[in-house]
């Protein structure tokens, strides 16, 4: 009998079907809660996720190429090279990169080196006191040639193995300060950045279409007076990123420059356009100077007359300017709309429930509403009203 009841237990609740039954109850707290709470979800519907987020568009992330052009004359006076112009040839090095360019601001110079036998620059791996101490054939990696076996005098007080390398070597000195290209905080760039949301077919670029050639040879980028100037000075890039040129072309270092496209195209193209920020990226932490600045070597090759070959050695210091390009386009779509609609009705259903659970089970007269929201039926008709 007990596995029959059991039973016909459980058939009775799989058979049962619930519906909903509106009780209205005549209360200015829950009145006054339920207003609220439905308040504060209009509010986040209509306020963050429709005029905020834009939650009834559709979006797109950027695709972006970049290209640079720079212009510039700086002239130096050193006892290597003598007096010498510099222009965009000799302190763009490479002439292209991708998303970014590198403009030489200061150097060490090493002339006249050629496949010579020479003492090798003091380092505890190098120096010695006997030819026992150098071995013929070895090869350093973090020195600057092949050792040929022999202890020679690299001053008058000490001694390194001989190697066989471009001599003389480069010289371990700090790099001039002030920086030989001092000038180069005058030289100009022109970034020209061509942009697409290929789900919306739209492109720009940043040459805006009111920009004509002849105010395109004579703006620099200024936010109050040139915002839309693709052309940039230097020292303004820097600056802008709250740093001093003439310090950071000592040693040399890494800037970005951020290129965002924010657009919504319900709106006219017009209103697409690019915003300009600038800021270091390299680490210039005062307690971590190991290793400051960015630099690296490259040389200028020669014969002479003879047929022997000699180079110039130059350590390059300089900064490189990563152009970074960021963005979102939205336009209006039927689909995220309705998908926003949707959560926002869910949430004003949840505000039932929470009434509800309130009304249930904090309210003092909890137990006579719950006698009214729940009652149960059969197929012939009212059976009880019973607290559940």
């Amino acid at each position: 009998m007990s596995k029959k009841g059991c039973c016909n237990s459980v058939g009775e609740c799989f058979f049962d079907y619930y519906t909903s039954k509106i009780l209205v109850i005549r209360s200015r707290k829950v009145g006054t809660l339920n207003r609220f709470t439905q308040a504060l979800v209009i509010a986040y519907v209509v306020g963050y996720v429709c005029v905020l987020k834009k939650g009834y568009q559709d979006t797109d992330t950027v695709l972006s190429s970049v290209t640079t052009k720079v212009k510039g004359i700086a002239l130096t006076n050193t006892t290597e090279l003598g007096e010498r112009i510099w222009d965009v040839a000799d302190y763009i090095i490479p002439p292209q990169e991708d998303g970014s360019f590198f403009v030489l601001t200061n150097m060490i110079i090493t002339p006249n080196q050629t496949q010579s036998k020479c003492a090798e620059n003091p380092t505890p791996a190098s120096i010695c006191t006997s030819h026992r101490d150098c071995k013929r054939g070895f090869n350093d990696a973090r020195g600057d040639g092949v050792q040929t076996g022999r202890c020679v005098n690299y001053n008058d007080t000490v001694k390194t193995c001989e190697v066989l390398s471009w001599c003389p070597l480069e010289k371990i000195v700090e790099p001039p300060n002030p920086p030989l290209l001092a000038d180069a905080e005058n030289f100009t760039v022109l970034i020209k950045n061509n942009i697409r949301y290929p789900k919306f077919n739209f492109n720009k670029r940043n040459i805006l279409p009111n920009i004509n050639s002849s105010y395109l040879t004579q703006c620099v980028f200024s936010r109050k007076t040139d915002p839309d100037c693709p052309i940039f000075r230097l020292k303004d890039i820097v600056e802008e990123a709250e740093e001093d040129f003439q310090t950071m072309a000592v040693h040399g270092g890494v800037m970005g420059v951020q290129i965002r496209w924010d657009c919504d195209l319900d709106m006219p193209q017009s209103w697409c356009v690019p915003r300009y920020t600038f800021r270091r990226l390299d680490n210039k932490d005062p307690e971590n100077n190991v290793a400051p600045g960015y630099n690296f070597r490259f040389a200028k090759y020669y014969k002479d007359s003879d047929g022997t070959e000699t180079r110039t050695l130059i350590k390059g210091y300089g900064i490189r300017f990563d152009v970074l390009v960021f963005g979102q386009a939205g336009k209006f779509n039927i689909i995220p709309t309705l998908l926003n609609i949707g959560a926002g009705l869910a949430l004003l259903g949840l505000v039932n429930v929470i009434c509800d659970w309130i009304v249930l089970t904090i309210m003092t007269r909890k137990h006579h509403y719950k006698e009214q929201k729940y009652t149960y039926v059969d197929d012939f008709g009212l059976l009880s009203n019973e607290e559940t």
